[in-house]
Order: structure tokens, then sequence, then C-alpha cells
């Protein structure tokens, strides 16, 4: 099939402020593992990161932005870690580079508060 803009005038760009998606999120699944919640979590970050992936907005306002519950948006991102597509420490997130996340998915990876940590090591969830 030959491909054709439908919109020539609307052809899209990277913009100045830099924003793109990783095709691999599709074509490796990494979406079809996670929630609606955590998807929109990522689409967010991915929107309002920098060139190195990397913001600071608020939980309050990002679970404006999202219509999230303060629960929801901590389930969200939790999932992100341990599919190893986030990094985060307070108030810091980085959006991660998908050349490692299905290894890391594997063994767990990504950045844990303290209080996770022991929370694992308690057994709890």
């Amino acid at each position: 099939m030959e491909k054709h803009l439908l919109v020539p005038g609307r052809l899209r760009t990277i913009p100045p402020q830099f924003s793109w998606i990783d095709q691999r999120l599709v074509r490796e699944r990494h979406i079809a593992r996670l929630s609606h919640a955590a998807d929109a979590l990522y689409l967010f970050l991915v929107t309002v990161a920098d060139a190195r992936g990397l913001s600071f907005y608020s939980e309050p306002s990002i679970g404006g932005y999202l219509s999230m519950t303060a629960d929801r948006l901590d389930a969200a991102r939790k999932q992100l870690l341990h599919a190893d597509l986030i990094a985060y420490h307070h108030p810091l997130y980085q959006v991660l580079s998908l050349d490692d996340a299905s290894r890391g998915a594997q063994r767990g990876g990504g950045v844990y508060s303290i209080q996770e940590v022991f929370k694992k090591i308690g057994g709890g969830a």
C-alpha cells in the first residue's frame, strides 16, 4: 500500500519543547501490560518531560490533569516503576529509555521510595 499524507499542511514535526512517544510501546506490548491509569500517567509524563525525560509536576497537579485520586495515581506510578518505564524520586519523574524495559519488568526495576522498600521486605504490596 502506498502511503500519502491526508492533510499535508498538518505534517507532524517534533515541537521546540521536545515531546515524542516511542513506537516500541505498542510493538513490544508495554502498553498492553498496563492499566489505563498507568497509560494515562505515562502519556502525561512523556508529554511534559524535557529532552532528558525529566519532569517535576506535583502529584495534585497530575491528579487534576488526569482526574485521578491520589491512590489511583500512586497505583499507576507503581505500575510504571515495576514495568521499568519510569524512575521516580519525589518530586522528580524520569521517563526511561525502552532499551532495557523488558528486562527491567522481569527484574522489578525502577526507583522505589524507602517506604516501598520496607513494604516489600515486610511482605506488603
